[in-house]
């Protein structure tokens, strides 16, 4: 096989805020960390062993301002991307490394807007909030004014 593949899927919690950063000429990235469980018995003990894994997730342009704008610490969240591996000189003059997951696609699955809403209506359902980056950039082009929707982009 002479192709090769960098995807990752993950479904996790966020650990804290988005974190946005802007740049000239009108760009921005959003960081933010996700947690992953693993859970398992352990055979000797018996008992139910829990080990967590954060990942450090980058989103760009306007999909970073829609997570800026819908999550915060706790949400649960589904992205998808590919790893990209930095370095960077610390403040310390120390060669720096670290992995991030460089989102293309996500999904809310639960945000403390939609968890306050269903329970003040818990009748109705809402389908979880799905976004490819290509379609937010293309949200960004093409506005209609007068649209009723309320989808965050």
């Amino acid at each position: 096989m002479s192709g090769t593949l960098n995807k990752v899927m993950l479904i996790g919690h966020l650990g804290d805020e988005v974190k946005m950063h802007y740049f000239e000429g009108g760009n921005c990235i959003g960081r933010f960390p996700i947690a992953t469980n693993e859970t398992y018995t352990n055979k000797q003990t018996g008992e139910r062993v829990t080990n967590t894994d954060w990942h450090n997730i980058v989103v760009r342009n306007k999909a970073a301002e829609i997570c800026e704008k819908y999550l915060s610490k706790g949400d649960k969240i589904y992205v998808e991307g590919r790893l990209k591996n930095r370095q960077w000189q610390g403040e310390d003059g120390n060669t720096r490394y670290s992995t991030e997951v460089q989102v293309q696609d996500f999904t809310f699955l639960s945000t403390k807007k939609e968890s306050m809403a269903n329970a003040q209506a818990s009748q109705s359902q809402q389908p979880p909030v799905t976004t490819n980056v290509n379609e937010a950039k293309e949200t960004e082009q093409v506005s209609e004014p007068n649209q009723e929707d309320d989808l965050p982009f």
